[in-house]
């Protein structure tokens, strides 16, 4: 699924890479290297939103039956469970432009994880960060694409070169 994205990718002129130090990120980004010969740098700032729940799977079945899980539930806002949304926003912008300012010319490739490229959608959407996980368009190895125009960052386009492997598919990286 990388290795299709990764031949997207590579049709534009990218300068830099930088990736989550996440082992599933960093495999994801590894065929985009080897494609384009640029390496891959770790930027702390693109690791998946900190959560109370990461390395366990949060279902209905848990949701009802184990009340440890509803005093992190609280507050679906913020949210309660982990970090808060403003914040993922505020460091994947951060990083956004500072990768941006990182290049003369040509593009930055971000792999990073659903939340964390999702909340970023959401902030240059100007949409509300609060949402349901599962409505969150952002699949393994998708490309969601941004550009800054004047002041503002919008969304340029969103493709998913491997969504016909999808259904076959285990959740262990994304790009």
């Amino acid at each position: 699924m990388a290795g299709r994205a990764s031949t997207v990718l590579a049709t534009r002129p990218v300068e830099r890479i930088l990736s989550s130090p996440l082992q599933r990120a960093v495999e994801s980004a590894t065929p985009l290297s080897l494609t384009t010969g640029v390496p891959i740098d770790i930027d702390e700032r693109l690791t998946e939103g900190l959560n109370d729940f990461q390395g366990t799977r949060l279902n209905l079945k848990r949701l009802v039956s184990d009340p440890a899980v509803w005093k992190m539930l609280y507050n679906p806002w913020r949210p309660s469970w982990g970090e808060p949304y403003r914040e993922i926003a505020r460091r994947m912008l951060e990083v956004a432009e500072d990768a941006r300012n990182s290049v003369d010319k040509g593009e930055v490739v971000l792999v990073t994880h659903q939340v964390a490229i999702w909340i970023l959608h959401r902030a240059v959407a100007g949409i509300p960060l609060p949402h349901l996980p599962h409505h969150r368009r952002c699949s393994l190895s998708s490309i969601t694409t941004i550009k800054r125009v004047g002041e503002k960052w919008r969304e340029e386009s969103y493709r998913e070169p491997a969504a016909d492997l999808l259904e076959d598919a285990i959740d262990l990286g994304a790009v």
